[in-house]
């Protein structure tokens, strides 16, 4: 028993050689890659108003679609938008009401016909400058922040009890408790850097007309932390060849990502240019980022980022050179948010 097996029939002494039929996408092992979300295919409407639905995903490794055939839809998902991600889960949250819900939708390993769905308090009206967090009330807190006009990528540590925001520009690193109040100052932290590349003033004025995003992550394998910048400039009327390949409208296009390092030195902390991650691949999006090593995942780029949101591909450290992905068969002409997700383990 191999790709093949046989049958003997003992009357007559002789043998039929059967192959084993190839496995298709959709039945494949989860358990090493990690996946972008690209939405759900409904297939069929339940009574009671769940949804029989395949999930599709897209793996960066194959640069193919992933289906995970006729999931569950529970009820309480109907008409909600996925907001966001954090370690495997989906947030969702309601047009009409603003509640809030996690789930395991997503999750090629989790149950197909009864999908986990927490649900959270409703996010309640935000001023500007402000973000939220849940407490233990069961109640949002509003946190009022220190910068206006101020959107950025959140970066949670449970083992410290803390989320941190970098500052547009990176200039500064403000952290929260979890369990913070809304009149609580948050800290502050002056990033230092040191070793920005050697680039010509052409390259640098370039890179000066470009939108920057910053982008804290932390390795939850090394430990190490990073923040990465995203310099990218905006061309109108490009064909967004993932999206679609007709749509057109204003495409974003890489230009470069900065890393750096975090180092502990007599000084303090200093943020260290690198263009040497080693093993590990680093994913953005418009949520949580992560590391993942690639030699935990069979085809994973070492020292690559990852990116969706300004285009999607993947950005090679090493050379510098861009890779820019295509649509797969099958995939949705539009997408709406989607999101990275670690890899899955039983």
């Amino acid at each position: 028993m191999g790709r093949c097996f046989a049958v003997y029939d003992i009357t007559t002494k002789t043998s039929v050689t059967l192959n084993v039929p190839k496995t298709h996408k959709s039945s494949r092992l989860f358990s090493t890659s990690p996946y972008l979300t690209l939405g759900t295919r409904v297939k069929e409407v339940l009574p009671g108003g769940c949804k029989i639905a395949d999930v599709l995903l897209f793996d960066p490794v194959e640069e193919e679609l992933v289906t995970v055939p006729d999931k569950t839809i529970p009820k309480e998902l109907m008409d909600q938008e996925m907001v966001g991600a954090s370690h495997g889960w989906g947030f969702f949250c309601a047009r009409h009401d603003r509640s809030v819900r996690i789930t395991d939708l997503f999750n090629p390993l989790a149950s197909k016909s009864n999908p986990t769905v927490i649900t959270l308090p409703q996010l309640t009206a935000l001023p500007s400058n402000q973000i939220e967090e849940a407490g233990r009330d069961l109640e949002w807190t509003n946190i009022l922040t220190l910068l206006t006009a101020w959107k950025t990528q959140i970066l949670c540590i449970p083992k410290r009890q803390k989320f941190y925001l970098p500052a547009p520009g990176g200039k500064y690193l403000f952290s929260y408790h979890l369990h913070s109040k809304e009149e609580d100052i948050p800290e502050v932290q002056e990033v230092v850097y040191r070793g920005h590349p050697e680039l010509d003033q052409s390259e640098w004025e370039l890179l000066s007309s470009c939108t920057r995003t910053e982008y804290l992550v932390e390795s939850s394998f090394s430990g190490e932390r990073f923040l990465i910048k995203w310099s990218h400039l905006y061309t109108s009327w490009y064909a967004l060849g993932f999206y679609s390949s007709v749509l057109k409208g204003v495409y974003h296009i890489t230009k470069r990502f900065m890393v750096f390092r975090e180092e502990e030195t007599t000084e303090g902390s200093i943020m260290c240019y690198t263009e040497d991650i080693g093993d590990m691949c680093i994913f953005l999006a418009n949520s949580e980022a992560f590391c993942v090593p690639a030699s935990s995942c069979a085809g994973l780029k070492p020292n690559s980022i990852y990116h969706m949101g300004r285009g999607l591909g993947f950005y090679d450290l090493t050379t510098g050179n861009p890779h820019q992905y295509l649509a797969p068969d099958g995939a949705p002409s539009v997408l709406s948010q989607p999101y990275w997700l670690p890899p899955f383990s039983t």
